[in-house]
């Protein structure tokens, strides 16, 4: 069950993100956990999460012996959590601890929503929550994965994994991926790019996006897509096409296919369809403006196809998603 959070359930009480922090830990990742869940947002005027840290023992020694963690709640606030994030370490082959195997199991049954970073999806396997499920990991973990997990589809190539109640993200910085996902799952397109800017990080990566996987360095080194996807998300109202991306790009439709498949692991008219839906969704937050005007002001061109392609992103109807995410003083 998911633990997405009402637009009500905002206002009333924050939901609980709670971390299990064990021996070895990584830094980063816990580092982009407490960056996005755990900071206070006075700029939008309402806290969005109660954040925790929590360990088996009062005293953690994290990753290579960093540095050592004391002074968090011990293990018994997992069993409160809303969101519980699982513990993530370098040595994959070495067993978990049976109590952090026995929070995770009881955070599941009652329905609390769990998140792996990076290896975490380890720890999630070890529990038994993952079977039957789909995951990821640091591409390089991937054959080990498989063998001790076969009962999980394990997907290397992606940044993340949202699998509604249990999600994982790849190696590093796609724990920030992953992260402003869930944001923006909880609390819609615009809080996500104000917590991202915050971060200033690309609010935009999404969870197909590729993983980078060591390979030959081509004899032609490929151009970037950066500032085709900047002119043409600063065209997406206009009636652009394709055909319009490639000519800005003074390349044929063919290679700008192929370039996207490379770079973002998906086609240009996906990605030209899921930003104008992600634009859609930030004006029904923003303001009052008509379905036919979110519509056109999205170069969705009809409502009917504003309601089905907001449906397919959101699983909510235009209407639903603005009465769930309208910014404070926005119309409903």
């Amino acid at each position: 069950m998911s633990k997405d959070i009402s637009h009500d359930d905002r206002r009333e009480t924050a939901h609980k993100v709670v971390v299990i922090v064990d021996d070895n830990s990584n830094p980063f990742e816990l580092g982009c956990a407490s960056e996005i869940f755990g900071l206070d947002r006075p700029e939008l005027g309402r806290k969005l999460y109660d954040f925790r840290l929590c360990a088996p023992h009062p005293s953690t020694r994290m990753r290579d012996g960093f540095f050592t963690l004391t002074g968090v709640d011990d293990l018994d606030a997992a069993d409160d959590a809303d969101t519980l994030i699982v513990p993530n370490r370098p040595d994959v082959e070495v067993p978990r601890r049976h109590e952090v195997l026995a929070a995770v199991r009881r955070a599941h049954d009652r329905g609390a929503r769990l998140i792996g970073f990076c290896s975490g999806a380890f720890t999630l396997a070890e529990a038994g929550v993952l079977d039957g499920r789909r995951a990821t990991a640091h591409w390089q973990w991937a054959d080990s994965f498989r063998t001790r997990f076969p009962t999980v589809a394990f997907e290397e190539a992606v940044l993340y994994v949202d699998d509604g109640d249990i999600l994982t993200a790849a190696g590093s910085a796609a724990a920030l991926d992953l992260g402003l996902h869930v944001v923006r799952r909880d609390h819609g397109a615009e809080i996500a790019n104000s917590v991202s800017r915050r971060l200033v990080f690309s609010a935009n990566r999404d969870g197909g996006q590729k993983q980078f996987i060591a390979q030959p360095v081509p004899a032609t080194v490929d151009e970037s897509l950066g500032p085709v996807i900047r002119w043409a998300a600063e065209h997406l109202s206009e009636p652009i096409t394709v055909a319009d991306i490639a000519r800005y790009a003074h390349i044929s439709v063919a290679t700008l296919h192929r370039r996207f498949l490379a770079q973002l692991n998906t086609t240009p008219y996906a990605w030209l369809s899921r930003e104008r839906v992600r634009l859609a969704c930030r004006l029904l937050e923003r303001g009052d403006l008509n379905m036919n005007a979110v519509a056109a002001a999205a170069g969705l061109g009809t409502t009917a196809t504003l309601r089905t392609l907001v449906r397919q992103e959101t699983g909510l109807t235009p209407t639903a998603y603005r009465q769930r995410f309208a910014l404070a003083g926005a119309g409903s």
